[in-house]
C-alpha cells in the first residue's frame, strides 16, 4: 500500500469532509483509507480541527465511543458571515432592483452559487441542534436557497408543488390563503416525498405576511411532520403581525418606494446581536 505524507492526507481529508458535511465518519475509515495507525489519524484530525476553527471555516466535532467518529459542520459562527451579509445588503439597496409594480429583483443573487451557498449556511445555523430530517420549500425561487440548506445539513430536499404532478404518484393537496393578497391558492406534495413524523425546516426566498409559510406548515400537518422552524432570505417589516412566528430571515425589507428609487433594507437583528 502506498504511504502518504501528512500534507497529502490532510488535503484528502478536507476533500472528504467537504463532500460529506454534517456526516459522522468513523476514525477507522481514515485508518483503512490511508493505511495508518489510529493514533496518526487522530493527530491528523486534531491538526485539521485547529486550522478549520482558526480560520472560521466551520468546526470538527469528535464523538467518542465505538459508534463515534468525526463530523464536519461547515459553519463556524454568525460573526464570520458579517462581511458577506453587509456586502449583499448593499447590493440589495441598488435602486435599479426595483421592478415596476413594487417588486424587488433578487434572481441574480439567488441563482449565484457562491452567494446562495452562504445564505443557506446562515439560515440553517440556528437549527443545527434540531436533528432536521429534511428541508422543505415551495417552488420555484426558494429552491436554490433550500438546496444549499439541504447540502449544509446533508439531508433531503423536499419541494412542494403549486400543482400536482402525475409523474410523482399520489399526493396531498391543500388550499391556503395568501397572507398579502388574500387569494386562495393551492399547494401539493407527493406522499412518498416525506416520511411521516419527520423533523423539517421550511425555507423560502421572500416573506411578506407569511401566508405561504403558514400554508406549508398546514401541509406538514398532513404528514405528521414536526416543523422546527422556518427561514427566508428576505422578510418585510410590514405587516408587523405575521401569520407565523417561528421564523428567521437574513434581511428585513423596511421600505421600498418606486417613485423615489428608495430601497430601505437591513440585516436582521439576530445576526447582528450574535
Amino acid at each position: 500500500m502506498d504511504k502518504y505524507k501528512r500534507y497529502e492526507r490532510l488535503a484528502a481529508i478536507v476533500k472528504i469532509f467537504s463532500e460529506n458535511p454534517n456526516t459522522l465518519i468513523n476514525l477507522e475509515y481514515f485508518v483503512n483509507f490511508f493505511g495508518i495507525a489510529k493514533s496518526t489519524a487522530s493527530e491528523d484530525i486534531d491538526i485539521l480541527k485547529n486550522v478549520i476553527e482558526k480560520f472560521s471555516f466551520g468546526k470538527l466535532i469528535t464523538l467518542p465511543g465505538a459508534g463515534g467518529g468525526v463530523k464536519y459542520i461547515p459553519i463556524a459562527n454568525i460573526k464570520s458571515y458579517l462581511p458577506f451579509v453587509r456586502e449583499i445588503k448593499e447590493k440589495l439597496k441598488d435602486p435599479s432592483r426595483i421592478i415596476p409594480g413594487g417588486f424587488l429583483y433578487t434572481a441574480d443573487l439567488i441563482y449565484s452559487p457562491n452567494i446562495v451557498t452562504k445564505i443557506g449556511e446562515i439560515l440553517v445555523l440556528p437549527f443545527l441542534d434540531k436533528n432536521v430530517d429534511a428541508i422543505v420549500t415551495v417552488e420555484t425561487k426558494g429552491i436554490p436557497i433550500a438546496l444549499m440548506c439541504a447540502r449544509t445539513l446533508n439531508v433531503p430536499l423536499v419541494i412542494i408543488r403549486k400543482d400536482s404532478r402525475v409523474t410523482e404518484g399520489s399526493f396531498v393537496s391543500i388550499n391556503y390563503i395568501s397572507g398579502s393578497q388574500r387569494h386562495i391558492r393551492s399547494m401539493s406534495l407527493a406522499r412518498r416525498s416525506l416520511q411521516k413524523g419527520s423533523k423539517v425546516l421550511l425555507i423560502d426566498d421572500f416573506m411578506k405576511a407569511g401566508g405561504t409559510i403558514k400554508g406549508m406548515m398546514e401541509l406538514m400537518e398532513e404528514f405528521d411532520a414536526e416543523v422546527v422552524g422556518a427561514g427566508v432570505m428576505i422578510s418585510t417589516e410590514k405587516p408587523e403581525n405575521k401569520l407565523v412566528d417561528n421564523y428567521i430571515s437574513v434581511f428585513v425589507l423596511k421600505n421600498m418606494e418606486e417613485e423615489k428609487n428608495i430601497i430601505d433594507i437591513e440585516i436582521s437583528d439576530w445576526i447582528l446581536k450574535d
